[in-house]
């Protein structure tokens, strides 16, 4: 099915912005809460104004956008899917390196494991995710699909030069800054996995070091209060909380990592969070300014770092499952509409 449009309401339909954490094999949960939002979310009452990404959350959202510019989430919602089935390892030889990939850094903390630099094994990761990118995305098709009332696509990268952070944005007048297939490998570019993706003058690596994913974008400038989303929805692959104290070495590792992954995200919300309190208090009164509501849907199997590198399809399969089953009960409890 498609998105529905069954509201009574007569009221104007409030915009969303779904923003999606990365967390490489993890952001499965995303496609699948996308694949219910794009089906079933009901446009009566909800718009989406954009997406943005970072790494895994990039790659989720650029193909979610691509189904909005379709005008068919139906369509979106197979991609989706389809994506995921594509980087699953399937066949032998895939489902062995990705078993010795996740073992080996399972390991690290009991014995020491050598560390070889991308550069110096064969690009053939990164040529296969570019292969099922351009499967499910016709790039070339994006100048004709993408108009003034679009959603917007942000991606979030870094600069590894410059250390500048980088936003490959879809209404971007510079081709070099927007969306195509080298924004979306340089935003899951992480550097022990894969070399860094040249764009023009530019040299990027795995948005995780910049915003993860990319949220002020939606509200910074002077456009008018109309041009930013009424609400944003965060899809967040990394837990807020644990439930016990970690111990052990792999566990302080596995905090540590969602504690750093978060940290861009939490600064990126605490800005919109700030504006909201400002204007509450009258202290900011400009026009253009308006409260964003923040709502989360969050991931919270506790799973550890090396399985954000794990396709197994059983794996995979779970996870899209699980994003499937929370995002239909974040529809739920959304405020119903008034009479």
């Amino acid at each position: 099915m498609n998105q529905k449009a069954t509201s009574s309401s007569t009221s104007k339909p409030k915009s969303v912005a779904i923003a999606c954490q990365g967390g490489g094999s993890h952001t499965a949960f995303t496609a699948g809460v996308l694949q219910v939002l794009l089906n079933e979310l009901d446009t009566a009452r909800y718009r989406i104004h954009g997406l943005s990404g970072t790494s895994g959350g990039a790659l989720c959202a650029a193909i979610a956008w691509y189904g909005l510019l379709l005008n068919d989430g139906l369509q979106g919602a197979k991609l989706l899917e389809s994506f995921w089935q594509d980087m699953s390892a399937t066949e032998l030889h895939d489902l062995m390196s990705n078993q010795f990939l996740v073992g080996l850094q399972r390991s690290r903390n009991f014995f020491a494991t050598p560390e070889l630099s991308p550069y110096l094994l064969p690009n053939t990761g990164q040529d296969v995710l570019a292969k099922t990118l351009k499967k499910h995305i016709k790039f070339n098709h994006l100048p004709d699909l993408v108009k003034a009332d679009s959603p917007t696509l942000m991606v979030g990268a870094v600069n590894v030069l410059s250390g500048d952070f980088a936003i490959f944005n879809s209404k971007a007048s510079h081709p070099e800054s927007g969306i195509s297939v080298d924004a979306l490998l340089a935003s899951a570019a992480v550097p022990e996995l894969f070399r860094a993706v040249r764009i023009g003058n530019g040299l990027y690596w795995d948005g995780l070091f910049s915003q993860n994913p990319p949220i002020r974008g939606f509200l910074s400038g002077h456009g008018s209060r109309d041009a930013k989303p009424d609400e944003i929805w965060v899809i967040q692959i990394n837990p807020e909380t644990r439930s016990s104290e970690p111990k052990s070495a792999s566990d302080i590792d596995d905090r540590r990592n969602e504690l750093a992954g978060n940290l861009s995200l939490n600064q990126e919300l605490f800005f919109v969070r700030q504006t909201n309190d400002w204007l509450h208090k009258k202290w900011l009164t400009a026009d253009h300014l308006k409260h964003v509501e923040i709502r989360h849907i969050a991931l919270e199997m506790e799973l550890d770092y090396p399985s954000k590198l794990d396709r197994r399809p059983e794996f995979i399969n779970s996870l899209l499952t699980e994003g499937r089953r929370k995002g239909s009960e974040f529809l739920g409890k959304l405020p119903k509409a008034k009479p």
